[in-house]
């Protein structure tokens, strides 16, 4: 833990809660720090500080970090309404309280990081981070020169977002093409709608890294813990592209 540490983002490290809904029991009284009740998110403590949701002492989570290989069919999401499956069904209840760092769509395979790290998390899919993801994908149809440049050069795919795409070729066979695809948004189905736009539909689609760290040889349906020395070469990993971001003044 910091030295100091904003109240919301202390709640919101013990357990499965957001800082906005850390916010929401701050505002309503439920939160003592050092016995005293407190009403504003923005309140920092320190590692002496006892701090009670409800009368019950609140205690930091150990960080934990896990690789998942999702298969196709599950969706990225803990609960769903319509009674899907979801990638919980296929995770210990160990890590059920970490959140993925990113979504994969239903029909999609391939790496998911997840955590309880909401800093990891942000860094990896917030808009202006542009850590990069890696992905195998087959298209309908054979993808020729001018493809590749029209998703370099990006394509509407809806109005007032234009999406971008770095592809390259990986091999023709079965009138389907294999592309590797590296993208650095994170668009709802982005990959699939940029591949109709320009007449190749998408027929498979699997995220092979996310950052520096690659999917390897993981089991599909399995996870792994991630190595101390890997999650902090992911944090080096993203210092570095905000540091280049920075230099280009790119937001």
């Amino acid at each position: 833990m910091p030295e100091k540490i904003r109240i919301n983002k202390y709640i919101a490290s013990t357990g499965d809660m957001s800082r906005r809904k850390a916010d929401e029991l701050i505002k309503q009284g439920r939160v003592k720090i050092n016995g005293k009740k407190i009403m504003e998110p923005g309140v920092v403590v320190g590692k002496k500080d006892i701090v009670e949701l409800d009368g019950k002492k609140l205690k930091l989570r150990e960080k934990k970090y896990i690789v998942f290989n999702k298969p196709a069919g599950y969706i990225t999401t803990k609960d769903d309404p319509n009674e899907r499956k979801t990638i919980y069904d296929l995770l210990p209840q160990e890590v059920h309280h970490l959140k993925p760092a990113g979504r994969l769509d239903k029909d999609s395979s391939g790496l998911l990081i997840l955590t309880n790290d909401g800093d990891l998390i942000l860094n990896l899919t917030h808009p202006k981070a542009h850590v990069p993801k890696t992905y195998r994908v087959t298209v309908e149809g054979k993808i020729n020169q001018n493809d590749i440049y029209q998703l370099a050069k990006g394509i509407e795919i809806e109005e007032g977002k234009t999406a971008y795409a770095e592809a390259i070729f990986l091999e023709y066979a079965n009138k389907t093409t294999a592309l590797q695809v590296t993208l650095h948004q994170g668009y709802n189905r982005q990959i699939r709608r940029m591949m109709e736009s320009i007449g190749h539909p998408v027929i498979s689609l699997k995220r092979t890294a996310h950052g520096c760290i690659p999917l390897g040889k993981l089991k599909k349906g399995h996870f792994r813990y991630l190595k101390n020395k890997e999650v902090q070469i992911l944090f080096n990993y993203i210092k570095k592209i905000k540091k280049k971001l920075e230099k280009k003044n790119i937001k």
